[in-house]
């Protein structure tokens, strides 16, 4: 029978991986130059990667210290998403897929509310999650594409093994669900969403409207308490820039035009017209936006 590998074992196989390494880029030299850098690249990428797991978890290890009793220290690091994505790479993650898929879909509750929007975690089977949405008001079919991409992102985020996400219809009490069943998840065939680290996001004031410009895009974030909202920059009624609009409670105003959108309701304005919402989480602790590109588009 095998003896069970230990501590020191381990720690003596690892200590050799530096030369291992070096040994692969070497061999990676004989492909050509273009060759070995793209190795060096992705050894420099994946040693970036860890570095800054292992420096959150000293941190969260200092902070558990500072504030005494709380929670375990392994239940920090399992729900901090830097040190959990590393746990999952290596199957060590201590929660099953539903507890993830859960907690996943709880971090994002406040962005879909500011939708009118919620969602509802029906169950887990194999590598399958089935979720019904629900709500009162009613969206537009931008929103409907925003709430999917910021569903699919947190999902996929805390449980990569599932390979689909089945949406079932659920009434809300005042209504009809607040995204037909049959659009959600209908676009993401078709487009490659990007996320987009916006980390001066963070410095917004509540009540407070700003312009940014991201991987070309135009934005208008507005921040109603704790919660940024991403949109397009651009009114829908006299085609013209939001620039200068300013917040009065959750109605954000065209400074052009006049007409009033209700930032927390999807950008519903008068008529029928609404603003064009883009996915904003915050994802490894940097504010992120994600803009959804066609599939094969230039990056």
């Amino acid at each position: 029978m095998d003896r069970p590998e230990t501590l020191d074992d381990s720690a003596a196989r690892w200590r050799t991986a530096g030369d291992r390494i070096q040994t692969l880029l070497d061999s990676c030299a004989a492909s050509g130059a273009a060759a070995q850098e793209r190795a060096r690249e992705l050894v420099r990428e994946v040693v970036g990667l860890y570095g800054a797991g292992l420096e959150r978890i000293m941190l969260l290890a200092q902070e558990g210290s500072r504030d005494g009793p709380g929670p375990g220290l392994a239940e920090r690091l399992a729900t901090d998403d830097l040190v959990a994505s590393l746990l999952l790479v290596h199957g060590l993650h201590p929660h099953d897929v539903h507890r993830r898929v859960s907690d996943a879909l709880d971090r994002v509750r406040p962005y879909l509310g500011s939708h009118g929007g919620d969602v509802d975690l029906i169950g887990v089977d194999g590598d399958t999650v089935r979720l019904a949405f629900t709500g009162s008001c009613k969206s537009c079919p931008s929103s409907a594409v925003t709430l999917e991409l910021a569903v699919q992102d947190a999902v996929r985020a805390a449980a990569p093994e599932v390979s689909s996400i089945e949406v079932v219809t659920a009434e809300s009490a005042s209504g009809p669900a607040v995204i037909p069943a049959e659009s959600l998840l209908a676009h993401l065939h078709s487009t490659s969403p990007t996320w987009y680290p916006v980390p001066e996001l963070a410095e917004l004031e509540p009540g407070e409207v700003a312009g940014f410009l991201v991987s070309d895009t135009p934005l208008v974030v507005c921040r109603i308490g704790d919660l940024p909202l991403a949109y397009r920059d651009h009114c829908p009624v006299c085609d013209d820039s939001l620039a200068g609009a300013r917040l009065r409670e959750t109605l954000l105003g065209c400074p052009r035009c006049g007409t009033q959108f209700d930032v927390v309701h999807a950008g519903a304005g008068a008529g029928g017209t609404h603003l064009e919402p883009l996915p904003l989480l915050v994802r490894d602790g940097v504010p992120s936006v994600a803009l959804a590109e066609p599939m094969g588009a230039p990056a």
